[in-house]
């Protein structure tokens, strides 16, 4: 716990832009067009697949015995993947919103 408490002093910095990018977030996905989705979708999941590919070239380059750096390489990858499908079924559902019925 004194370890936490260090690295939030000696870090205070890091710790408002951090915060301060999660409100600015959050303002600006809900300012977002629903018309703006389908392209904004298409781009988070691309960038999801940087992050699936950089996630297990690390796990690549890891020592085999390091756990926590596999552990956290796995979870990245298991989240990458989630936040893909997930892109894909709401980008899906959407552009289904805009075809003829017939």
């Amino acid at each position: 716990m004194e370890n936490l408490i260090e690295f939030i002093t000696n870090n205070l910095q890091i710790v408002y832009i951090i915060i301060l990018a999660t409100f600015v977030g959050v303002e600006l996905i809900k300012s977002i067009p629903a018309v703006l989705h389908t392209p904004l979708m298409s781009g988070a999941n691309a960038l999801s697949g940087v992050v699936i590919v950089g996630a297990i070239l690390v796990m690549l380059h890891s020592d085999p015995t390091d756990y926590l750096a596999l552990s956290l390489g796995f979870v990245a990858v298991v989240l990458g993947i989630l936040n893909v499908v997930g892109g894909f079924a709401v980008t899906n559902r959407m552009l289904e919103m805009f075809k003829k019925k017939k």
